[in-house]
């Protein structure tokens, strides 16, 4: 203002020195970042929506004798109510009859579906995968556990802090000094020099020369480069706070399912006396008639296999037990261990030659399917949900960065401990609820700020009520939207670069702050003409308005340093060494067989050498440079002719 009215009087008097242009670039530069800024928004509300529509609307329930489709919102506690495959569970209830097993990934982030009998608990927003079940209901409306989930995320949404606006801050004390500075200026030179020009001069040179356009870029600028830097490498940060509040992190809480591991129950290993390929051809032709995910699974693994589909005849889904079926002339049967006992009319583990290597997978949380002909137990396939490949070396380098690296998941806790000694993660709170996982966010936030990351709609609350919620980009809409940062690749080694790439930026920052402070002390006192008495040199008003230019462009140049910011660390795979692996394999009689496994070892990816190969000591010892799955092994055995029994 100052500016433009005593440029107008230049003009008035037909003066050549006005600064009509600093005017309007200060207000022009100073909007810029605001708008900016204003693109800063809190979460979206499409997350409470998308767990909304978890609920079905209508629900069937048992009246007397009669089937009726009643609003899920008539139900009352104690209502019957009836689901068939595929539907979703209306309510919280309890299981009276039926047997089936339904999806929870939803609300625990278990991939493995859980098996309900009579008995059990339903939690609406499930869904019943293969079998009949009648229940009773339990809670509604605002009691269900769904319903709290709702209710957390909305209460989390509420309670986010916007970004801390560094420039605002500053500028809200340096504004009003400096025009208290320019004041002093005016008045002291038009005392002691009698000029009321020259001081005018001064005056308005000190104004334009501290013009807050450099501190108001400071943040802004900074912000925009590193958004795009991050959306170049796929990590999309929703707003500002979300790139700041990265950074500043202490804590790190990663969902297991879907994040750390793959989110797909896969086959992990197939044990049995005869050959591998038999037993998994019978359990293919079996498995293949299920709707079980865990069938899914082996039928998977069967056609990657390429094993032929055998005719199944008199097939039977014995409900909450397994399968049983004719192939050929002869009967067979799959399900769990108690229902695989109960045929062979012993305890089925104590079956197996090498009973510690089962007993081990079973500690890994794996997941065993028994398969046995009439009361012959054939074998057994174990499933599990795997390690992500770069997981370990994403948390090992969330470590080096000096963060804490929490694991966070509604499995079981054998299961949890066996994933997290795996990934190399020290700290694991297991079995958690939604709304448990929301406490344990909060608790964890009294010792500092908390990153959560995970990929489904269990996570919702908890990504929302950290202060940086990322998410992982193949999980489910609804864990997109409650996040602040998503992950489109779905790698876990985005999470240590994009925190990496929130630190650079607020250093950048802190210097882009630095230099604009360090710009206005030197400046300030040479537009003031302290220093015209000592050197006869007062600074132009021109060459202040030039100065004030050259400094917002140095700022917004500091900020295009973040382009050259390499937020990838580079792979330990290619400059550490190699990890050595023995394999116990069974069947080779002789040289050429060595050879065979040799050559099937050495064409594995991330194998860089194969040391030993014995016949006589049943052992090949591998180096690898990357996470080999069990399976991977299994297979490369297998497909060469041999037996694989198990790998340290």
């Amino acid at each position: 203002g100052v500016s433009f009215l005593y440029s107008i009087y230049c003009l008035y008097k037909e003066s050549d020195m006005h600064y009509l242009e600093s005017a309007a670039m200060i207000l022009t530069l100073i909007t810029v970042g605001k708008t900016l800024e204003a693109y800063s928004k809190g979460k979206t509300t499409t997350a409470l929506k998308g767990l909304m529509d978890l609920t079905p609307k209508t629900a069937i329930v048992l009246e007397g004798d009669i089937e009726v489709t009643k609003p899920v919102s008539e139900l009352n506690v104690g209502d019957i109510f009836l689901l068939r495959p595929g539907m979703s569970v209306p309510v919280d209830g309890v299981v009276l009859e039926g047997n089936s097993a339904l999806n929870v990934s939803a609300l625990t982030g278990e991939s493995i579906p859980v098996d309900k009998t009579a008995g059990d608990e339903v939690v609406g927003g499930t869904i019943n995968t293969f079998g009949f079940l009648k229940c009773r209901v339990t809670r509604t409306g605002s009691d269900t556990t769904l319903a709290k989930i709702i209710q957390m995320v909305s209460e989390a949404s509420a309670t986010k802090a916007p970004i801390a606006k560094i420039a605002d801050r500053v500028a809200g004390g340096f504004v009003p000094v400096v025009l208290i500075s320019s004041l002093i200026t005016a008045l002291l030179w038009i005392i002691f020099r009698g000029d009321v020009v020259f001081g005018m001069e001064r005056a308005i040179t000190v104004l334009v020369i501290s013009c807050p356009c450099a501190l108001g870029l400071a943040t802004p600028v900074a912000i925009m480069v590193g958004t795009g830097v991050g959306a170049k490498h796929g990590i999309l940060y929703k707003n500002a706070s979300a790139l700041e509040n990265a950074g500043r992190a202490s804590i790190v809480v990663l969902d297991k399912t879907g994040t750390v591991t793959t989110g797909t129950p896969t086959v992990t290993n197939i044990l049995c006396d005869g050959n591998k390929n038999d037993l998994l051809s019978i359990a293919y032709a079996l498995e293949a008639k299920s709707d079980h995910p865990l069938a899914k699974a082996v039928n998977s693994y069967a056609k990657e296999k390429d094993i032929p589909l055998s005719e199944v005849t008199d097939f039977e889904n014995l409900s909450g037990n397994g399968l049983k079926g004719k192939i050929g002339n002869n009967l067979y049967y799959a399900g769990k261990e108690s229902y695989a006992a109960s045929l062979v009319g012993r305890e089925v583990l104590l079956e197996f030659e090498e009973r510690h290597f089962v007993f081990r997978l079973l500690e890994e949380g794996k997941t065993p399917i028994f398969f046995a002909k009439e009361n012959e137990l054939l074998g057994a396939i174990f499933v599990a949900d795997e390690l992500k490949p770069e997981a370990h070396e994403a948390i090992e380098e969330l470590k080096e960065m000096g963060l804490s690296v929490v694991m966070l998941t509604g499995d079981n806790e054998k299961t949890a401990n066996a994933i997290g000694e795996k990934a190399g993660v020290t700290k694991i709170i297991s079995d958690v609820l939604p709304d448990e996982k929301d406490a344990v966010i909060q608790r964890l936030q009294k010792k500092g700020k908390v990153i959560m990351v995970g990929d489904g709609i269990n996570d919702a609350p908890a990504l929302t009520r950290a202060d940086t919620g990322f998410a992982i980009g193949a999980g489910t809409d609804i864990a997109m939207d409650a996040a602040d940062v998503v992950l489109v690749n779905s790698k876990l080694s985005d999470v240590p670069a994009a925190i990496r790439l929130s630190k650079n930026v607020i250093l950048n920052i802190h210097e882009n702050m630095f230099w604009a402070f360090i710009y206005n002390i030197i400046g300030i006192p040479l537009a003031a003409g302290i220093f015209l008495h000592d050197t006869g040199f007062a600074l132009p008003p021109m060459f202040g308005a030039a100065a004030m230019s050259l400094s917002s462009f140095f700022v917004v140049m500091n900020a295009l340093k973040l382009t050259l910011l390499r937020i990838h660390k580079e792979s330990k795979k290619t400059k550490e060494k190699t990890v050595t692996k023995t394999l116990t394999i069974n069947g080779m009689m002789c040289p050429n067989c060595e050879r065979h496994v040799k050559e099937a070892l050495e064409k594995l990816e991330g194998v860089t050498a194969v040391t030993k190969v014995s016949h006589e000591e049943h052992v090949a010892v591998i180096e690898v440079e990357s996470e080999i799955s069990e399976a991977t092994l299994d297979a490369a055995v297998s497909d060469a002719g041999y037996e694989f029994v198990s790998v340290k």
